[in-house]
């Protein structure tokens, strides 16, 4: 059955790149992005992993580890690793998982048969620090995913899991909010002291309120 939103991010242990992991220890209570990749030596996988690599010190500033998985054995992957270092001109530091038994793929619902019967399609998990789903996005394996949206999403999950707002469309770091229906109007004036803009009294919004 695939995972929903707010299910527990299944654990497991795991050879990678930087070694044998525990899933949920080895997140301890950052976030965490668990993509995966239809095959090593795969070009749109190539970028993608270089360009993750590009982001580490926006995925740090978030307190998010990342971790790609593939079904291609260990080895493979170190040899795949060089060519994403050279090509991408970048240097991956987080784990890619070996996962030959598709033990990832079928806990995380990986392998879809329309697709492939062997190779996975390119899911994206965030999970929480409370190792709850709290995103999955999913793409066709010819799609290279969108690194700003994944930030931008992550942005907003981090700001929306501690303040009684949301986000509207297109929201990016820095932009207004909107405060969630379950504050009444007198409590948001009390909870927001930036101010509220009332434009329909169930569209509210308000600054962002953990930025200075």
């Amino acid at each position: 059955m695939a995972l929903r939103l707010g299910d527990e991010a299944p654990n497991f242990r795991a050879q990678t790149t930087e070694g044998e992991i525990d899933l949920h220890q080895y997140l301890g209570n950052s976030w965490g992005i668990l993509f995966s990749h239809p095959a090593d030596y795969t070009p749109v996988c190539t970028t993608e992993l270089g360009r993750t690599a590009q982001l580490k010190d926006e995925f740090a500033r978030r307190n998010v580890k990342v971790l790609a998985v593939s079904v291609d054995p260990l080895d493979k992957h170190q040899g795949w690793v060089n060519d994403i270092n050279e090509t991408q001109n970048t240097t991956v530091n987080f784990p890619i998982i070996a996962d030959e038994g598709r033990t990832v793929a079928t806990l995380y619902d990986m392998i879809h048969p329309e697709a492939s019967l062997t190779q996975t399609v390119r899911s994206l998990f965030v999970i929480g620090p409370d190792k709850k789903i709290k995103l999955t996005i999913t793409y066709p394996a010819s799609t290279g995913r969108n690194f700003v949206e994944v930030l931008r999403v992550i942005d907003s999950l981090q700001l929306t899991a501690n303040h009684s707002v949301a986000t509207p469309a297109d929201w990016k770091h820095g932009e207004d909010v909107i405060v969630v229906p379950a504050v009444s109007t007198e409590d948001a004036q009390q909870k927001f002291p930036k101010g509220l803009k009332i434009v329909k009294p169930y569209l509210r919004y308000t600054p962002q309120p953990n930025l200075e």
